[in-house]
């Protein structure tokens, strides 16, 4: 499938990721700044907690109940990615602000068609708040528990004079030189920066609230789902270098408008 076809997803995948979601949430949130909560270190030296495996393993089972031919990649268990069907999670993305009471994290579920996102659903209990979209079926976001939803868009904005950019972690561009020119070079073009990072800036960009994102270093959970949203709110991920892909590495995100002018930047 090219990335410009419209990936197709079954009759309920949305509504399963939904559900696969509320299942995460209730065991992500009650360990959100628990005393007991369990933290070690994975060999990257990156923080993984009780919670992460648990909220993983908990949909995985769910999976394996309701979608059995369906393959599985998560952060924490591994699995595989290719051809067909396959459910992307992440179970905790910003593990490192969940294990330090910052409640800026999320789960994200993503359901990706030859290698094509399909479905995508970003929730942050922690921040009371939910993103979702499925091909062909725009964006939407809602406030926990039970807001209404509403359709989301990104912005309008087309001169990075105006723009609003973020990015995860500006240490990451010091070990990628030409990486970190072209970031400083982003932000002396644009009108503000920021850096909300992970899953957060890129559903920002999916509302409208801000207009680039830039993820220096990502893997394929923390970006399919994102790259629904962002998709079908209007808007445009691919990589650094220009590829519509979610699996290249790294990730930017933004209102479509302004994605040529900051490829460039880059060297895209």
């Amino acid at each position: 499938m090219r990335p410009d076809q419209n990936p197709v997803a079954g009759a309920g995948d949305l509504d399963l990721a939904l559900r696969l979601a509320d299942l995460a949430d209730a065991i992500t949130l009650p360990r959100f700044r628990a005393a007991d909560l369990r933290v070690s270190r994975k060999p990257d030296r990156t923080p993984v907690t009780d919670a992460d495996t648990a909220a993983e393993d908990a949909v995985r089972a769910a999976l394996g109940h309701e979608r059995p031919r369906d393959a599985i990649l998560g952060e924490e268990r591994g699995g595989s990615a290719g051809a067909g069907r396959v459910w992307v999670i992440d179970p905790i993305d910003s593990t490192k602000n969940f294990s330090r009471g910052v409640p800026a994290w999320a789960t994200l579920i993503a359901l990706v068609v030859d290698d094509v996102p399909a479905v995508g659903v970003v929730s942050a209990p922690a921040l009371h708040r939910r993103w979702w979209g499925s091909a062909g079926a725009g964006s939407w976001a809602r406030d926990l528990p039970s807001g209404t939803p509403r359709r989301i868009a990104v912005s309008g904005v087309a001169d990075l004079d105006d723009a609003y950019v973020s990015t995860t972690d500006t240490d990451v561009f010091r070990t990628e030189g030409d990486r970190r020119d072209g970031w400083l070079a982003l932000t002396e073009a644009c009108w503000e920066s920021r850096a909300f990072g992970d899953f957060w800036h890129h559903v920002l960009v999916a509302e409208g609230v801000i207009d680039v994102a830039v993820e220096p270093a990502a893997n394929p959970w923390d970006l399919a789902a994102p790259a629904v949203v962002v998709r079908e709110a209007g808007g445009r991920l691919t990589d650094l270098a220009g590829a519509p892909t979610h699996s290249g590495g790294n990730g930017l995100t933004s209102n479509g408008l302004l994605h040529d002018r900051v490829l460039e930047i880059f060297g895209g």
